[in-house]
């Protein structure tokens, strides 16, 4: 079930394509250990993600970690999406987590056991949190 959820993230992507629309804060990320390349553009209204696009070349855990985590952080808060975030990298790191924040993301629960795909599963988390600390500086 994992893999499905993985395999069907990377092949049909969810709001994969960048808007030129006002209001979106741009960051790119990049694994510098292989060819994931990310531009994620995130709309942020009263403090909650009402839109998050992203477009790239990235491996099949980059691009559906970040598909699943658009599904995951669009409505939330910004107190919230730091508490995912918190828990997803705690989860990669193989430390104490709250599952039940995380829904899909649970799907990368085994990356720990393949450390080169670590920074794959988390490379879409350092684009919000750059745009949480832009919007908190």
């Amino acid at each position: 079930l994992k893999r499905d959820i993985i395999l069907d993230n990377y092949q049909n992507p969810v709001n994969k394509g960048l808007t030129d629309s006002d209001g979106y804060m741009k960051v790119n990320t990049r694994n510098s250990s292989c060819v994931d390349n990310i531009d994620v553009m995130v709309k942020i209204e009263n403090g909650i993600i009402i839109d998050i696009r992203f477009d790239g070349e990235a491996c099949a855990i980059s691009t559906s970690a970040t598909s699943i985590m658009i599904k995951t952080l669009i409505g939330k808060n910004i107190k919230e999406v730091k508490e995912i975030i918190e828990n997803y990298e705690n989860m990669i790191e193989e430390k104490e987590y709250d599952a039940s924040v995380l829904g899909e993301l649970v799907v990368y629960d085994t990356v720990s056991k393949q450390p080169s795909r670590k920074k794959c599963a988390t490379l879409p988390f350092d684009s919000i949190k750059k745009i949480i600390e832009e919007i908190e500086n």
